[in-house]
């Protein structure tokens, strides 16, 4: 396949359908920051190395911030103390019997604890399998068998005995840690397991490309793969992110995404060890908005689901609003995007703006409150961001931030940046990140932080790794576009595009997005494959649906009737004004039963595994299709 056009590190486009471009490069974000303590890959070659650096130029300065239920406080942690207890397990880990290149696994929440793991076996060179504390048992234990790891960290002993009694096999594991309550068999309490101290190594054991992390896929589809990740691939992708947008000493962030999710690992750990950052584990996701209140965190890496239920709460609450209320707050929307686009050099002085300090006051610094008061920016990737939901938080002086990656590119491969910021996109590509695109606007890319491939599957690694001479490039499977500015758009997943009756093509993901922002839809799996219109399958607010079938006089366990139909239809449609007429959907079922992890139709992403809902929902689906009419037509 011969490439559209291969876009390079320096943004420099080579194309072999039009003339060269040359695009404006980005500005480097830490030249902004100079004199600030930032490690760079120069300083330290491995992320242990890293970590040592980091303690040596700030022993005393505070690292982390966790809540101590025993205390009822939030107790810092400074580097030299974090350092301390990594001495202690280095030592546990070489008297069990470990060596360079054995696999540990790690199935615990965000933590100092967790910091102090990885780092530990990091400085021995151990490989870090990374578990999903809200995966199902069967999937943990199937991760630890083929990774063939010889120890595994748990919360409890009761985690440990569910992933045991399934049916995969774990007979690798020859140590079991609980860090609470009782441990039984072969498990060990952390605290009698752990000598009483330490001992300093003088030179960590791994090399920059050595095997530092196998981080196992959430697939939507089949087995997880595991992504060998060796220390370069993270650290350099780390240095690259904080060069498009830089995190400062005096930042302070929040971490509530599971540190198994590499977003969270690389940009929300490694990149604030590189920059002295702060960092405070949240308690939990249901006391999130507590922890926002008292943290005030400055910078966020997120999810756009948090801020789609934010998003999606707060015009709920304003349909009870006041019209007042309403048209003050549309107002401060309508206000705050022009603010924006002028500050983006996209649109010119406005006499509107003078009403920003106004409206500023009365609407936005109070949803800003609700988040802390102090965020500077969110970096929001792992799924698609609804664009009208970053208008409405970006209007409310909430800069968020869209980036792309993969679990296989370590995983950032572009973002957006403060001063050069396109909600529609997902930003300009790292430095040194190249991107090209091929058969069917395939985005390629490659760069140091590619994977070493896929742990024990030789097959899988040669269907996305494709080397052309000394070039070494990675198959994403996405569809994109990219600009003459730079910025790239993901058009859609070249195995998730649905190719109706018609000859059609409907990347799905843009219509679930566009479904989602409306409150009533809380899950979406858009469907059409070889059919000659789209359905839907839906699973709706519990709240919102119970009160509109309570306004309505409907059975909200029924939602088959011609009028609910016509009503769910219309609600769509309300969503997709912007889509081709063939895209329009047609028809609707209403899911009898939510999608979760535990019942193995989400990733612990929280990504729909299309092809386990189609299955377990077949009568629904089927009947979308059954019968001469069709609802909406």
């Amino acid at each position: 396949m011969q490439a559209q056009a291969i876009y390079y590190p320096d943004f420099r486009v080579v194309s072999v359908i039009s003339p060269k471009i040359y695009l404006q490069h980005p500005d480097d974000a830490l030249t902004q920051h100079e004199g600030l303590d930032i490690i760079n890959c120069h300083d330290a070659a491995t992320l242990d190395q890293l970590f040592r650096e980091r303690v040596r130029r700030s022993p005393n300065k505070v690292a982390y911030e966790q809540f101590s239920p025993t205390e009822a406080r939030w107790v810092p942690h400074t580097w030299s103390q974090i350092a301390t207890q990594v001495e202690r397990w280095q030592v546990a880990f070489r008297d069990a019997g470990l060596s360079k290149g054995d696999r540990v696994g790690i199935c615990y929440r965000n933590s100092i604890e967790w910091v102090i793991f990885d780092q530990a076996a990091l400085r021995l060179g151990l490989v870090v399998v990374p578990l999903y504390t809200a995966d199902r048992a069967d999937n943990v234990a199937y991760v630890i068998g083929n990774a063939g790891a010889r120890l595994v960290l748990f919360e409890t002993q009761q985690v440990w005995d569910s992933v045991a009694a399934t049916d995969e096999d774990v007979s690798c594991v020859e140590t079991v840690l609980v860090m609470d309550g009782e441990a039984t068999g072969k498990a060990h309490l952390v605290g009698d397991w752990l000598p009483e101290h330490g001992s300093h190594l003088e030179r960590g054991m791994a090399e920059p490309d050595d095997l530092a992390s196998i981080v196992y896929t959430s697939g939507t589809t089949g087995r997880p793969k595991g992504v060998m990740l060796s220390h370069r691939n993270m650290l350099s992708n780390a240095y690259s992110g904080m060069r498009s947008v830089a995190l400062t000493p005096h930042d302070h962030l929040l971490s509530f995404l599971p540190l198994s999710h590499t977003l969270e690992r690389t940009v929300g750990y490694y990149a604030a060890l590189m920059s002295a950052a702060k960092v405070s584990f949240n308690r939990s996701i249901p006391e999130l908005a507590d922890d926002l209140q008292v943290c005030q965190p400055t910078v966020l890496i997120s999810v756009p689901r948090i801020f789609e239920r934010v998003h999606n709460k707060i015009y709920s609450g304003l349909a009870d609003r006041s019209r007042f209320a309403q048209w003050l707050f549309d107002t401060a929307i309508e206000v705050g995007w022009r603010r924006f686009e002028h500050q983006q050099g996209l649109r010119g002085w406005h006499p509107s703006l003078l009403l920003h300090a106004l409206t500023d006051r009365l609407v936005a610094r109070k949803v800003r409150a609700q988040l802390g008061g102090k965020l500077r920016y969110v970096i929001v990737g792992g799924a698609p961001l609804s664009t009208s939901v970053a208008k409405t938080f970006i209007s409310l002086g909430v800069t968020l931030l869209q980036g792309y990656g993969l679990t296989e590119s370590s995983p950032v491969v572009s973002v957006n940046t403060l001063e050069r910021n396109r909600p529609d996109s997902i930003g300009m590509l790292l430095r040194g990140v190249a991107a090209k695109l091929m058969e069917g606007n395939e985005l390629w890319v490659r760069g140091e932080n590619v994977m070493m491939g896929y742990w024990s599957n030789p097959e899988a690694t040669r269907q996305v790794i494709v080397n052309d001479g000394d070039e070494r490039w990675l198959r994403t499977g996405d569809c994109a576009s990219i600009d003459v500015d730079g910025f790239v758009r993901i058009t859609g997943r070249i195995k998730d595009i649905l190719v109706l009756a018609n000859g059609e093509k409907v990347p799905p993901s843009d219509i679930e997005s566009a479904i989602k922002r409306d409150p009533l839809f809380e899950q979406v799996l858009v469907l059409g494959e070889g059919k000659s219109f789209l359905t839907a399958l839906v699973c709706l607010s519990a709240d919102l649906s119970v009160a509109l079938c309570d306004d309505r006089g409907w059975d909200s366990n029924n939602w088959q009737t011609p009028e609910q139909q016509e009503y769910l239809v219309q609600k769509i449609a309300a969503q997709m004004e912007d889509f081709p007429g063939y895209a329009k959907v047609r028809k609707v079922a209403v899911s009898d039963s939510e999608w979760t992890v535990d019942n193995g139709l989400l990733t612990p992403t929280l990504k729909v595994k299309r092809v386990a809902v189609m299955r377990e929902f077949s009568d629904q689906i089927d009947a979308l299709y059954s019968g001469h009419g069709v609802h909406g037509a």
